[in-house]
């Protein structure tokens, strides 16, 4: 198994993960993707910034935003941490399959013949009544206004 960077960060989709960035905010989410630069894509975001008053007393104090879907620039991360682990999964509370019952709606499938193996409908030994149309019979040799026989469009003359 390699162990690259990629590798890793997999094992944390899904968790929530708080993100230092290059400017000192912080952003705390969870986890859903990230690429090859590093660009990471959190959900349900917030933004923790620390905001220092400069006068007689240093105060600082800790400011918070709801930011939502981000994409964090790869560029600008310094720090990974993880928070917590992922959200407990649903499949346990539904049914395979969802609420109802997967089952083929018809098109595409063969239809079972009562009574044994047979031949799909339509590909038996003799023609299914309604289909097609009935044979038109050809036209008499040296007929006015017809082409000859097998030199319909797109055949090259003959010569």
């Amino acid at each position: 198994m390699p162990s690259g960077k990629g590798s890793k960060l997999l094992r944390y989709v899904e968790h929530r993960l708080r993100v230092t960035l290059h400017d000192g905010r912080e952003i705390l989410g969870t986890f859903l993707a990230f690429d090859k630069h590093m660009n990471l894509v959190l959900s349900e975001a917030e933004e923790f910034r620390t905001l220092r008053n400069k006068g007689a007393v240093v105060e600082e104090r800790l400011e918070k935003r709801s930011l939502g879907l981000v994409l964090i620039r790869g560029e600008n991360v310094v720090s990974l941490a993880v928070e917590g682990p992922p959200p407990p999964s649903m499949s346990g509370k539904m049914t395979p399959g969802g609420p109802g019952m997967a089952r083929g709606s018809g098109r595409g499938t063969i239809p079972q013949q009562p009574g044994g193996m047979s031949a799909p409908l339509g590909l038996g030994a003799a023609p299914v009544a309604g289909v097609g149309a009935p044979g038109i019979p050809p036209p008499p040799p040296g007929a006015v206004g017809l082409p000859p026989q097998g030199r319909g469009r797109g055949m090259p003359p003959h010569y």
